[in-house]
Order: structure tokens, then C-alpha cells, then sequence
């Protein structure tokens, strides 16, 4: 490696240590060491400061690990130098009074973060001697009080012999160590002893440990490296991973360089290359981190990406941010620290398979058979994966770069890592008359549409590149994150984990978690349209135009390539193009409210189209990310395909409203026959008709039951809780004086309980009562336990409401955004649609989230004199969606252009937190 220039002058420290020394050997005052330590700390502070600047400069991250690495050897040296000569000087010191000073781990391979620990070895002879004692204790204080985090151990060099066999943390960091001062006599005896007497012959034993370390770290962190806020040290394609890589190539091949991996013939010199460039840009990446956070930050979380970008000399381009651009980046080399890991791992074991048998059954190579493939002569399986036949496979014929991974889907086979290997170096071969050659792109759909596992092989084509270089659309997505808490995997990966779920649905797995999608499967005429459309569904993402319909225009071009039919085309493409559409009515809009129904059923048009956008919509949810999937959406979505397919096969015929009306009373008068008839008929007058038409029978008769024993007990405020374990939300139903606030108070009681809401259903009595249905997140799996914390969020909502809680104040207290929160910019959106029902008017507020939002949107809307009938509350990681169904104090909607301006500046106010004038509120109003 090129030579730079050091950090720090380490002549001018030393000369400045020797300056404080005194005539008195074998002694040192507080204050002299106290001259000491702020010297230290200078110097440490000024190289970390330089280390900084260069790396700003040049981008040089492993540079930048060595330099740093270099101060801090400075520093030690500095330390033992001066302990030795000045403050435990020995003139004739005994064959015990030996030490040797061993940097071991991270550091011993010389690089280091600013945020790195410093791993020492104090190396002696044999037992520890007060001398050595001493010193070891003088070195250690002063490297602390710099601050510094600093793993130590002492020991002897036959101790760290007999650990090593034993423990293979110890043997790993001894694998990497360095001399940096002292005996260097007893280092050099260390590595010799290591190398024959631990080393040698036991290489199987340690490459299946260090690979069953690295799979137990990637479970831990996140299988996939493609997580959007991914571990730089630990997580999939990290550091850690290429540090892995080198242990086992210098363990078993016993080098000592990375250069020395192409004379072993491991990597070609185009793949050290690559090595190094990732190596590069992952320091670069960490050692930028760890300065920005000046903490040893490894995790690139929402709140650094920005920051981080800019750092790095990101600009954003049309349809993709400066910081999307950063992450793109990462996690392109993360794969491609995967790519050579897999031709690492080829070569051990190509060339160490046979003769090692530990590593043979880590690797499965311990009953090694060949066997060829029916009415194939270009491929084998090899102990049970597919391999190719001979080195001109794919030059002979470029089609077999798709049909390997056909054949793999089709006999259900795993790759062999120089299959992998010899596909990884022949994308070349991909050009225009493959992309457009009839076989190759029956065969690739057929792979998409497998009814076998169709993730797994598509992301083996992603993973070695095949993918994005045959379907190119599908490359543009590659490694794209989107700047958002609610995406928790690239966009390629999103694609492929929704294939992974159709799957699911197909083979009729987790029926509990989507009941209907899993009916609904087997009756659909063409899975190849629903597996076609769900592979392309976002593949226009990082475009400047909407991508479903920028995807939906791909999807047209590339169908009739597939060898799908124009029908087929057309279905995919609208379903690309309406993929959202399902999610967005079922979480934001009314679904009792009629025109919500027809207006969907109008874009919809079929049976057939409305079952595969539920499948794919479910799909689509569930692949975004742990969580996002839950049983209340679930209900959402069952219920909107319910209320729309009558409407959709004719089914459904138009009755009066005042024949609906007419029949839902009668419907509930019979659900409560036990009544006294005078009680009953009493009870059916206080019901305005929205609530008889909007509210299904089993709450109406539950509603009726809380009503009824609040009037015996002759209380106005009663609240009734009843958790819904399918749908994971819990209702709490609230029976109160009607008041224009009360929706605002409810949501604020919910927030300082830290309960979420995510919908509301307001009805008010013609005796002025209001019937409030509030459905918030569940928070425990025990039925009882959720009981009893609902029961106490209910019972704040009745404080509130009786006047004995100080709302604002404490709501104020929890609506401060969270950290994460802080570092997302969204432009507040207010819309106001009098064309989405016939009754109401629909205000559609959207922005960043923050704790009490709801709180200050529902109070904004009573000083704004509105009545609000329905509440619907979506979150989507940042971004909350917040939809209100209002009418003005007449019961009409608001249609004047200066109440509407009003409206919108009132709620935008409200978004950013600030405070407005005051308004009386009037009395709200049950719309007709």
C-alpha cells in the first residue's frame, strides 16, 4: 500500500514526554501526569481531526482505518516509552520481567473506526511479576482517561496457546495479532507456536465455526442485506463479513494479505478489486459514521442517512434523493460482498472439499455424487445441486443462463457455488437477442409463475445479477430504498418477498392471517396474470412520475416479450396501475358510506379483477415489512371486498333509503323482542337513520344494552370496551353528552395514554347523547391484559371528559416528534372532496406523524364549526393519512371556496403545531 503521511508528528510527542520527565526515575506527581494526559489527548485530538478532514477530501475510507490505527500505535508507544524509562525504570530486569505489548482483533489487523475499541495483548513469559503489573496498569489508566474504549487481556504466552485450542473468540483475535512494543521476542514466539501447534490441521474446524458465527450474526441483525437501515459492522454484506472471509483465508491457506489470495488462486485480481472497492467504501461508510455521531454508531438509521449522504458528496437526480442515491449505493456493494463470498466459498470448496470431512458435511460435500438432468446435457447435479456440465455452457448456448435456474425451480435444486460462479462472470452474455429470445422468456415466466417456490430461484437471478440484466426495468430497482419508515426492504426485495407471500396464499399457508385471499385463490382463472402483475407492481419506483402508471406502461411493453396474450396484458397492466387503489379505500375511506362502495365497484368493473387485487393487495402489505400486516387491515379489506361484490355482479338492487331505513328498525326491534314494546319503540325514536344504516346489527344491539344500563344507573357518561383478537384492535364505545369537542378529547385522552387510534365511527341521539366508537391498536396478545389496559384508557377518556384532566398541557407534553421522526420532510396536504359521498364532505389531511396530531386536527375542526360523522386514521411509517367525513352545523357539506381555504389553513396550522385563534364551537349535529 502507498505510504502517507502520519497523522501526527510522533517525534515532536515523544520530544514533548521527555520534556516532563524529571531527575527522579521511578516516580511520577498528579500533575505531571496530568501535563501528560493533556498532551495525549491533544495529539489524539488533532490526528482524529486530520483523519477527519482527509477522509473528507479524498473518500479514502481504508486509508483512513489504517491512519488512525497508526495514531493509536503512536499513542501506545508513546505510553510504554515513557513508563518504562521514566516511571518503572528496570536496569537489570530478571528473565520474568518481560513484556511484550500485542494488538490483537480489529486493530491487530490494522484498521480502526474513531469509534473502535482497542484490543490488547499484554504478552508475558510466564506469570505476572509487580513490574509487569505495574506497567500494565500505567498504560491502561491513561489509554481510559483518553477515553478510549479498551478490551485487555494479560496473559502468558503458553495461557494464550491453551485458550486458543479451547475458546475460538481467542483464537481469532490471536490469528490477527500484531507487535507493537515491548519483547517483541515473545510475540514472534507467540505466532510461531500459534501457527503449529493451534493452526495447523484444525482449518475445517475453524472456517465452520466462523461461518456458524456469521449466519447466527445475520439472524441477529436481519437475515436480509437489504434491511433500509442496515448494520455497517455486522449486518449482511457488512465489514464483519469481508473480515470473515479474511480469518478463514488466512487461517486456511495461511496468508497474511489480501494480495496473497490471488497467488493462492482464491480470487482472480479483477475480484480483489472488487474486494478492495468494497472494502473502501464500507470503511469510508463507518468511519463517516462514527464522526458524524462521534459515538461507535454501526447502524445507518433514518436519522444519519441524510447527513451521511451529504457527507459522501450525494446529489439528488429526478425521481431519487440525494440520501436514496447513498443507501442505492450500499447496498449494491453489500451484494457485492455477497457475490464474493459465494466464489470464496466455491473455492474452498472446489480445491479443499474432499480431503477435509468437516468441512465436507458443513459444506454437504460428504457423499459426493454426480447425476445428470432429464433431457438435459449441459447441466449435472452435483450432490443434490445443479452445476454446470463444462466451462462453455453458457457461451454455447446464452439461453442456458435462464434455463439453469428453470431447471433448478423444476427439480427443486440448490445452486453450486461455481454454477454461480460461472454465471456471475458470463452476464456479458445477457444482450438484446437474449432479452428478446422466445425460449429464454418462456422459461423466465415460468419461473415467476412457478407453483413451486419462485422467490427463492428469483432471488438466486438477482443475487448473481442475472435478473437485473434480463428484465432491465427490474435493475433500476436494484438496491433502490425509499427514504421512509414505513419501507423496511429495498424495492427489489419487497418484489421478491411478495412473491414469497403469493406463494403462501397459493399453497394455502397462514390461512388464519388472511382467511379470504386463501379462499379466493384457487377460483382465479389466471395465477400467471396475478404473479406477472405482483413482480412488476413497483418496479417504476425512483421515477419522477406516479409509478403505477409509469409501471403499468412497463408492464404493457414487457408482457407481450413474456409471451403473455393482449388479455393478459391488460389485466396486468391494470392491476399494476390500480395495485394501490384496494389499500387506499379500505384504510381511508368510509366503507358504510354508499358512494365509497359504488365509486370503487366503478373502477373495479369485475369479480375476477376485484379477487386478484385483493390477493395482491395482501401480498403487497405483508411484504413491506415485519408488522405492517395486522388483522385490523385485514378486516378492512374483507370488508370492502364484501360490500363491493354484489355491487359489481348485479347482485345488489337499488332499495329507497327510506325502505333501508324502514327495514333496519324492523330488524332491530326484533333483536330486541325481550324489551317492554313501549322501552323498545322509545329506543329505536332516539336513532337519527345514518346511524340505523351505517351501523351493523351486532353493535346496534351492544350499543343498545350500554345505553339501556346507563339509564337505569342514571348516568350520561358510560365507556364499554371489546377487543377484537382477529383484528388486532379493541373498540372502546363512549355514551356521553353530545359536545363539539368530544371527538378532539377522546383523541386526546388516547394520546397521553399513548393508545392508537385508527378509526372512529361518531353518531350522535336526538336527545343529545353522542355514541362514539374509538378502535385503537391492540398492545397485548392476553385477551385479559388488553381488557384491563383498555379498561384504564376508558377510564382516562371519562376523566377528560368530565373536566378533571388538563388535556392540553399533558397531551403538549407527549406530541413532541420523535427522534426518528425529526429527520423526514413531507409537504402537509389538505384536501377537500365533495364528489367521495353524497352526504358528506371529505377533508383528507396528510403529513409527518407526530403524538398528538389527532388531538389537534379534531380540535381544530370544532373551532372550525364541523361536525365530523366518521374518523379514519392511517399511519405509514412517517406519513399519517388522516381522513374526516364532515358536514357544517346544518347537516349540509361545505362547498364555499373561503370556508374551504380556512379550512385548509386551520388544519395546516394544526400539522405544524402551532397554535390558532380560538372559536367557540357549536353544537355538532347527526346528518341525516
Amino acid at each position: 500500500m502507498p505510504v502517507t503521511e502520519a497523522l501526527i508528528d510522533e517525534e515532536a510527542l515523544n520530544a514533548a514526554l521527555a520534556a516532563l520527565a524529571t531527575d527522579k526515575r521511578g516516580q511520577i506527581s498528579p500533575e505531571t501526569r496530568s501535563e501528560m494526559l493533556a498532551i495525549l489527548r491533544q495529539a489524539m485530538t488533532d490526528g482524529r481531526a486530520e483523519a477527519e478532514r482527509r477522509l473528507k477530501a479524498d473518500g479514502k475510507g481504508t486509508q483512513c482505518a489504517r491512519q488512525l490505527s497508526d495514531l493509536q500505535d503512536m499513542l501506545i508507544r508513546a505510553i510504554h516509552d515513557f513508563a518504562v524509562t521514566n516511571v518503572y525504570p528496570i536496569d537489570n530486569p530478571t528473565s520474568g520481567e518481560r513484556l511484550g505489548i500485542v494488538a490483537v482483533g480489529g486493530y491487530g489487523r490494522g484498521t480502526l473506526a474513531p469509534g473502535s475499541d482497542v484490543d490488547l495483548l499484554f504478552l508475558l513469559p510466564y506469570k505476572q511479576t509487580p513490574w509487569g503489573e505495574s506497567v500494565v496498569e500505567f498504560i491502561l489508566y491513561l489509554l481510559w482517561d483518553l477515553g478510549l474504549k479498551v478490551g485487555h487481556a494479560t496473559r502468558s504466552v503458553i495461557d494464550c496457546i491453551r485458550l486458543s485450542r479451547s475458546d475460538m473468540t481467542i483464537r481469532t483475535a490471536v490469528l490477527e495479532s500484531r507487535y507493537l512494543r515491548g519483547d517483541k521476542g515473545l510475540h514472534d514466539e507467540l505466532v510461531k507456536r500459534f501457527d503449529e501447534e493451534v493452526v495447523k490441521g484444525t482449518g475445517p474446524e475453524f472456517i465452520a465455526a466462523k461461518l456458524a458465527e456469521r449466519d447466527q450474526r445475520h439472524r441477529a441483525q436481519g437475515a436480509s442485506r437489504y434491511l433500509v437501515e442496515p448494520n455497517v459492522k455486522d449486518g449482511k454484506g457488512g465489514l464483519r463479513d469481508l473480515h470473515t472471509l479474511f480469518w478463514i483465508a488466512k487461517y486456511f491457506y495461511r496468508v497474511n494479505s489480501n494480495e496473497q489470495l490471488v497467488k493462492a488462486g482464491v480470487f482472480s485480481r479483477a475480484e480483489l478489486n472488487r474486494f478492495r472497492k468494497c472494502e473502501d467504501f464500507l470503511w469510508a461508510v463507518r468511519c463517516h459514521l462514527h464522526f458524524l455521531t462521534n459515538r461507535s454508531d454501526e447502524r445507518l438509521t433514518f436519522d444519519v442517512q441524510q447527513d451521511m449522504a451529504i457527507r459522501l458528496g450525494y446529489t439528488a437526480h429526478p425521481g431519487l434523493k440525494d440520501v436514496e442515491r447513498f443507501m442505492k449505493h450500499y447496498f449494491l456493494v453489500a451484494k457485492e460482498v455477497g457475490d464474493l463470498t459465494r466464489i470464496f466459498c466455491a473455492e474452498l470448496e472446489e480445491h479443499h472439499g474432499k480431503p477435509v470431512p468437516a468441512l465436507s458435511r458443513l459444506l454437504g460435500l460428504d457423499k459426493r455424487r454426480r447425476r445428470k438432468i432429464p433431457g438435459s446435457t449441459d447441466f449435472v447435479v452435483d450432490n443434490e445441486r445443479i452445476s454446470t456440465a463444462g466451462e462453455e455452457v453458457f457461451r454455447n448456448d446464452p439461453v442456458n443462463l435462464i434455463r439453469i435456474f428453470h431447471l433448478a425451480d423444476k427439480y427443486n435444486l440448490a445452486f453450486h457455488p461455481d454454477a454461480l460462479q460461472e454465471i456471475a462472470r458470463s452476464l456479458h452474455l445477457i444482450d438484446a437477442d437474449l432479452k428478446e429470445n422466445e425460449e429464454a422468456n418462456r422459461l423466465f415466466l415460468e419461473i415467476v409463475s412457478s407453483r413451486r417456490q419462485p422467490e427463492v430461484v428469483l432471488r438466486a437471478m438477482n443475487e448473481t445479477g442475472v435478473l437485473g440484466r434480463f428484465i432491465p426495468d427490474f435493475g433500476k430497482v436494484v438496491a433502490m430504498m425509499q427514504f421512509s419508515m414505513y419501507h423496511h426492504y429495498t424495492v427489489d426485495e419487497h418484489l421478491l418477498r411478495s412473491i414469497g407471500f403469493l406463494t403462501e396464499i397459493e399453497h394455502g399457508d397462514a390461512a388464519e392471517s388472511h382467511p379470504l385471499a386463501n379462499e379466493l385463490f384457487p377460483g382465479i382463472k389466471d395465477r400467471v396474470v396475478l404473479y406477472v402483475a405482483l413482480f412488476l407492481h413497483d418496479i417504476a419506483k425512483g421515477r419522477p412520475e406516479d409509478h403505477s402508471i409509469a409501471g403499468a406502461r412497463i408492464a404493457r411493453r414487457l408482457c407481450p416479450r413474456l409471451g403473455l396474450t393482449a388479455a393478459q396484458t391488460d389485466a396486468v397492466a391494470w392491476l399494476v396501475e390500480y395495485h394501490l387503489l384496494m389499500s387506499m379505500v379500505a384504510q381511508s375511506r368510509d366503507l358504510n358510506d354508499r358512494k365509497t362502495i359504488l365509486d370503487f365497484s366503478a373502477v373495479v368493473q369485475s369479480l375476477e379483477r376485484l379477487k386478484m387485487l385483493l390477493i395482491l393487495t395482501v401480498a403487497d402489505i405483508k411484504a413491506v415489512g415485519p408488522g405492517v400486516w395486522n388483522g385490523w387491515k385485514g378486516q378492512l379489506l374483507r370488508t370492502l371486498y364484501y360490500e363491493a361484490e354484489p355491487v359489481i355482479t348485479g347482485g345488489h338492487s337499488q332499495v329507497s333509503r327510506e325502505k333501508r331505513v324502514a327495514a333496519a328498525k324492523k330488524e332491530l326491534a326484533e333483536a330486541l323482542a325481550d324489551w317492554p314494546k313501549r322501552e323498545r319503540d322509545g329506543y329505536l325514536k332516539r336513532h337519527y337513520p345514518a346511524y340505523l344504516l351505517r351501523v351493523d346489527l351486532p353493535h346496534k344491539v351492544a350499543h343498545a344494552a350500554l345505553i339501556r344500563e346507563a339509564d337505569r344507573e342514571k348516568r350520561t357518561l358510560a365507556t364499554a370496551v371489546t377487543t377484537h383478537d382477529f383484528e388486532a384492535v379493541t373498540e372502546i364505545t363512549v355514551f356521553a353528552p353530545d359536545h363539539p369537542r368530544l371527538l378532539s378529547i377522546i383523541a386526546g385522552a388516547c394520546a397521553i395514554a399513548g393508545a392508537n387510534i385508527v378509526d372512529a365511527q361518531i353518531h350522535t341521539t336526538t336527545d343529545g347523547q353522542a355514541l362514539d366508537s374509538i378502535f385503537i391498536s391492540r398492545e397485548f396478545d392476553d385477551t385479559v391484559d388488553e381488557e384491563r389496559r383498555a379498561g384504564k384508557v376508558g377510564k382516562l377518556i371519562e376523566e377528560a371528559l368530565a373536566g378533571t384532566l388538563q388535556m392540553p398541557e399533558q397531551v403538549d407534553r407527549k406530541s413532541q416528534k420523535k427522534g426518528r421522526i425529526k429527520v423526514f420532510s413531507l409537504e402537509t396536504s389538505i384536501t377537500i372532496d365533495n364528489e367521495l359521498s353524497n352526504m358528506l364532505t371529505v377533508i383528507e389531511a396528510s403529513g409527518i406523524d407526530r403524538p398528538g396530531l389527532l388531538f389537534s386536527l379534531t380540535r381544530a375542526i370544532s373551532d372550525l364549526n364541523l361536525n365530523i360523522a366518521s374518523a379514519h386514521i392511517s399511519t405509514f411509517g412517517e406519513r399519517v393519512v388522516d381522513v374526516f367525513y364532515v358536514t357544517d352545523l346544518t347537516g349540509l357539506k361545505v362547498t364555499n371556496g373561503s370556508r374551504q381555504a380556512a379550512i385548509r389553513r386551520r388544519l395546516e396550522a394544526a400539522f405544524d403545531g402551532k397554535p390558532a385563534e380560538e372559536t367557540r364551537p357549536a353544537k355538532r349535529m347527526e346528518p341525516a
